[in-house]
């Protein structure tokens, strides 16, 4: 078996049930706080009009139950999958009361094949009474949390109009600990004003706290953001391909060998990319960074015990 140079999440899958599982995202018809005027009406600066940074078409003219059939459909023809993942992932998926929650958790863990749930979120929309909620389905399932960090530093924070700080973020890591739910952390590289340093003490800053998994991708420019105004007015510049290899890489040997990566490129929808093309090509960019880790004969938690000594 060849050696895996990080912990991937479909193998982590694997491990846990013995068979391909796949992920079905969902779009829960809920909003975010940093949208409906809340916090703010304008979101983060890369958000567009679906709440997602992802290139799954989710049709929210749909129930909750239709788009899990037609995403159980789509895995079985394409992946010959039969085990399930409820992922919500568009918008923040704990910003409604817990009664409505758990009727949203309940319908999609309802359906067959279902083996786990995950729930895609903001660090300042959860409580012990929403924890304690996602931890009751435990018992039935896999349940993982997933927050959006993408960055260490509140300069960033602040530059990208997230809405919360990173002390927000480090209390809800550990109250969600305190539950017994896995947490997922999303890390955005190359975002506007930050450094390699920054990137890379972002990575430090993850690996010193109780987080399970990671997603990382780079930052690009979707149409009708303000992002894009800023890429427009040639005031954001993003990531060349092979720099963003790089970077990731860096970040990869600071992080915990055991920790799950859940993701390692980005994938944009094809009709709403702006910049950079490159970033359409996920396969490729995959094999890219599977190639640059035996060029550099490193891997995942290469340099963690440093990490954690710095």
């Amino acid at each position: 078996m060849p050696f895996k140079r990080y912990r991937d999440y479909n193998t982590y899958l694997r491990e846990l049930f013995g068979e391909r599982v796949q992920k079905i995202p969902l779009d829960a018809g809920l909003s975010c706080p940093n949208r409906d005027g809340t916090i703010s009406a304008r979101g983060c600066i890369y958000c567009d009009s679906r709440g997602s940074g992802t290139g799954a078409m989710i049709n929210r003219s749909l129930g909750i139950d239709e788009q899990i059939t037609e995403g159980i459909r789509f895995a079985e023809k394409k992946y010959r999958a039969k085990k399930f993942i409820a992922y919500f992932q568009s918008f923040t998926n704990t910003y409604a009361p817990v009664s409505q929650l758990r009727d949203i958790y309940q319908s999609a863990l309802n359906h067959r094949g279902m083996v786990g749930l995950s729930v895609g979120t903001r660090p300042d929309c959860v409580d012990h009474e929403i924890l304690s909620l996602l931890n009751s389905f435990q018992e039935d399932c896999l349940v993982w949390v997933e927050y959006g960090l993408q960055s260490a530093h509140n300069e960033t924070l602040s530059r990208i109009n997230r809405g919360h700080d990173v002390a927000c973020f480090e209390k809800a890591a550990a109250m969600t600990r305190s539950h017994g739910l896995k947490t997922c952390a999303h890390v955005i590289l190359g975002l506007p004003g930050e450094s390699h340093d920054m990137m890379t003490g972002t990575a430090r800053f993850v690996s010193a706290l109780p987080i399970d998994g990671i997603k990382i991708h780079s930052l690009y420019v979707t149409g009708g953001t303000a992002l894009a105004d800023l890429y427009q007015k040639g005031e954001y510049i993003c990531l060349e391909r092979e720099e963003y290899i790089e970077t990731l890489i860096d970040f990869l040997e600071l992080l915990p060998p055991e920790m799950v990566i859940q993701r390692i490129t980005g994938d944009p929808n094809a009709g709403e990319l702006v910049a950079p093309m490159w970033a359409l090509e996920k396969t490729k960019n995959i094999s890219l960074i599977n190639k640059r880790l035996e060029e550099r004969n490193t891997w995942q938690g290469k340099k963690y015990a440093k990490s954690i000594a710095a």
